[in-house]
């Protein structure tokens, strides 16, 4: 994350500020504005405008106004929004250092300052003048009163983990294939302080992970299958809560080549799955929360060169079921099968997938939401769904029912990897619970992980999409 978040201990008056303020409440403004500019914002309150901006001899103030809601979640969503509205000005004044005083009854500092820190992410890495294209703010510091340290601390953990999968996904093949995605999860447990193995293509193939070897034949990478594992000393949790994360670091669609116009010029994100379950167990570590906490993630790219898989192939997967492949771009579940089955040995109390499976659940959802669907209990569901409200990433359950089953049935083998041209998210899905025999979730991410046109504090291309979500969800499990 290019920002830091602080606390601070005072507040000078050489400081850039920013006064979180209630509409009505101008009891503060004779600590921070002149008489003239109390006149102007008592005005300006009157009519409604919610951003003020004073430039001042040593120093900007930014007064921050928002109008009532009834709905608490889309409060918290408005706030963060008018956080990265505010960059914008920020960005004009050329302002390094900002620090934020709430004045509000409620306390929304923390979702303000998501909108704007995020807002604020950039993918630079590859330019060659960085300096010219960096945004000017690099640090906030937090008023006394503002956020508790813990708060503080928690929110600076989401923030970093969140820009850390914006990161992955962002990162093209060229400098993240699936061996250098094993190596930044490893670098992952040791900031954090998890356990990391990772198992090579000999020790896959040894294991008989068919769907993994399968999608790996086109390639001339290996492919790597990472566990990343934190257990603090009490968990809460008898059994561990299992993270699958889809791990292809790059989708030509195998041998049923992408047909599309521009259908691969963004399929470096098709591992949005694995940034997911990464990086939210690198914020669960990192937060100490007190849980058991497991992610698995199989990663190969999917390329039709070499001994590629091909439509047709009957593919024995890790827990012996054989797949008829009819397209090599249903590859993500192939490889998301094996995981699941992997998951057994752990005996999960709740495992969740998170990938960037289809089309269909892109199409259904558009980029505003998350499709889900799976046989955990209704109240764990509800939780989730709260979560989603909460971090303003949403929730929609699709169902699982028998007749979708019925879709994938092979005349040559167990099942085939693709149902009929309906219902793809589902059949999808249903694919995979064939793989399970514990509670389970699947989050589709397709339509949200990469964003082709700004959205807001999403900003454009990969956005993180499932961390926040997840992280609160286990926060309160």
């Amino acid at each position: 994350m290019n920002l830091s978040i602080v606390s601070a201990k005072s507040v000078s008056n050489k400081d850039n500020i920013l006064i979180l303020a209630d509409g009505n409440d101008f009891d503060w403004c004779k600590e921070f504005l002149s008489g003239t500019e109390i006149k102007y914002l008592k005005s300006a309150a009157k009519n409604e405008i919610l951003q003020l901006v004073f430039p001042q001899e040593n120093k900007t103030v930014f007064v921050q106004y928002f109008k009532p809601e009834q709905n608490a979640y889309r409060k918290k969503e408005t706030i963060r929004r008018e956080g990265n509205e505010l960059l914008e000005l920020i960005k004009r004044f050329k302002i390094e250092e900002l620090t934020i005083v709430n004045k509000q009854k409620e306390n929304f500092t923390s979702e303000f300052i998501e909108g704007l820190a995020l807002g604020n992410y950039q993918f630079l890495r590859h330019y060659k003048n960085v300096e010219k294209k960096i945004n000017p703010l690099k640090k906030i510091k937090v008023g006394k009163n503002s956020l508790s340290a813990k708060d503080l601390k928690t929110l600076n953990i989401i923030l970093e983990a969140t820009c850390w999968a914006r990161d992955l996904i962002n990162e093209p093949l060229s400098h993240l294939n699936a061996p250098q995605l094993s190596e930044q999860i490893k670098e992952m447990g040791k900031k954090a302080g998890a356990k990391v193995e990772v198992y090579d293509k000999k020790k896959i193939a040894s294991l008989k992970m068919g769907g993994l070897l399968a999608v790996n034949y086109g390639s001339v990478d290996p492919p790597t299958f990472s566990i990343m594992e934190y257990k603090p000393a009490k968990p809460k949790n008898k059994k561990p809560i299992i993270l699958v994360g889809k791990g292809v670091v790059y989708d030509t669609g195998g041998l049923s080549l992408k047909p599309t116009a521009h259908s691969m010029d963004f399929m470096k994100s098709d591992m949005g799955g694995a940034a997911v379950a990464a990086c939210t167990m690198y914020a669960v570590a990192k937060a100490k929360l007190p849980l058991h906490v497991i992610a698995l993630i199989p990663a190969t790219d999917n390329r039709p060169g070499k001994n590629a898989y091909v439509p047709g192939d009957v593919i024995t997967m890790f827990n012996g079921s054989t797949v008829e492949v009819l397209n090599t771009d249903a590859e993500g579940r192939m490889i998301l099968a094996d995981a699941l089955h992997f998951a057994k040995k752990y005996n999960p109390e709740l495992v969740m997938d998170f990938a960037t499976l289809t089309g269909s659940a892109a199409r259904a959802v558009g980029s505003v939401g998350v499709v889900y669907m799976g046989n955990a209990e209704d109240s764990l569901k509800k939780k989730l769904e709260i979560s989603g409200h909460e971090t303003h990433e949403r929730l929609i359950e699709l169902p699982l029912w028998e007749e979708y089953g019925e879709m994938l049935k092979s005349d040559v083998a167990d099942l085939k990897n693709i149902g009929g041209p309906s219902a793809g998210a589902i059949t999808a899905g249903k694919f995979l619970q064939h793989f399970t025999d514990y509670p389970w979730l699947h989050f589709d991410i397709a339509g949200s992980a990469f964003l082709h046109h700004s959205d807001s504090y999403r900003g454009k291309n990969g956005t993180g999409i499932g961390v926040r979500l997840i992280f609160d969800f286990l926060s309160n499990y």
